[in-house]
């Protein structure tokens, strides 16, 4: 599972025309691609990974000070493009593997305490930010669970 987490100030998700997630003031907007290896293990890893990272003002975390999470699924950060100009899919996951999964992930956040505003599984979306920092960092579930080298 990888996520690109996002400090923002304020962000939205629209689809169809309409707001159906957003944030105004300090929170992290967070990309979230799952792969056809990923099982609820991984989502629980990430999302409390994500929970914790010191990423706003003043060295806090999400649940430090109680800011936002704006959650969008996002297959096309499992695209491999070291072949030719078309990217592969083959490491992402299906709809019906990915969704479950990006579901854990929120509900994670959310039992931590965090507010997480959604995007809309599947569906084509605006994506709205205004990135403070800009700050931007990879969490990635295989470098999680791996041995660290020193």
């Amino acid at each position: 599972m990888r996520a690109v987490c996002q400090r923002a100030r304020s962000a939205s998700v629209t689809v169809d025309g309409e707001v159906v997630g957003a944030f105004e003031g300090e929170g992290l907007v967070v990309l979230l691609g799952v792969s056809v290896a990923d099982t609820d293990a991984e989502a629980v890893l990430v999302a409390r990974k994500v929970a914790g990272l010191r990423m706003l003002d003043g060295e806090r975390s999400v649940t430090d000070a109680g800011a936002p999470v704006l959650a969008i699924s996002q297959f096309t950060l499992y695209g491999d493009v070291r072949k030719g100009r078309r990217p592969s899919w083959s490491r992402a996951a299906k709809g019906d593997q990915a969704e479950p999964l990006y579901e854990r992930f929120m509900a994670e956040l959310e039992a931590a305490g965090v507010r997480v505003e959604r995007g809309v599984f599947g569906a084509d979306m605006d994506v709205s930010l205004t990135n403070a920092g800009p700050f931007t960092l990879i969490v990635d579930s295989d470098e999680l669970s791996a041995p660290r080298r020193s």
